[in-house]
């Protein structure tokens, strides 16, 4: 019998959809690769003093820079420091960084990408001939400068990556906008004298 009108009797196409890009998703060797490489740098930030095999601060200038060996699978920098104990210990400070970086660099970058999309014009050609400024010198130097004339901390490192990103992510951004502000609703609203 057929069911009554307005009731459902399994899964609607954007489940079933989701379902499958997920089924996909978790049979793609790439997926796994990052997953487990991720899973050990969250392991290495919880854990990072517990699991180094030595104390990364510890020195030893007759063992400085040796190479990879059943002792130091890393080898050991210039101070005769274990660099994967240094590298398991710094796990936190990197995943700290990246994600306070990567959250300041999308939300300046989607500020400046809805700005100049929406308002076109004047705004627009200025803000995006900064932008391609910005993006025209290499990234590496960018940041090198920036970091080398404001000084190293952590602040100034979250600082320099949002920054260094976000004008990638404004044009992103603004693509998106320029698209839709051409459509129908925002059409409307505008003859509706709303605001920006």
């Amino acid at each position: 019998p057929a069911a009554p009108i307005g009731i459902t009797t399994g899964p609607d196409q954007a489940t079933i959809a989701r379902r499958e890009r997920i089924r996909v998703l978790l049979r793609s060797p790439t997926f796994a690769v990052g997953v487990v490489l991720f899973g050990i740098w969250v392991l290495c930030a919880l854990l990072g003093a517990q699991l180094a095999p030595h104390n990364p601060e510890a020195t030893d200038v007759l063992n400085k820079l040796t190479a990879p060996s059943a002792e130091h699978l890393f080898g050991t920098d210039n101070l005769g420091r274990d660099v994967l104990s240094r590298v398991i210990v710094g796990a936190r400070s990197v995943l700290v960084i990246a994600l306070l970086a990567t959250v300041l660099g999308t939300i300046v970058g989607t500020t400046i990408g809805l700005l100049s999309g929406y308002f076109r014009g004047v705004v627009d050609e200025v803000v995006m001939r900064v932008v391609d400024a910005i993006l025209a010198i290499p990234v590496i130097i960018t940041a090198g400068l920036a970091v080398v004339a404001v000084g190293q901390s952590q602040k100034t490192l979250v600082l320099v990556i949002g920054f260094v990103f976000s004008p990638i992510i404004a044009r992103t951004v603004r693509a998106a906008v320029l698209g839709e502000a051409q459509l129908e609703y925002v059409e409307a609203a505008r003859l509706r004298n709303e605001g920006p």
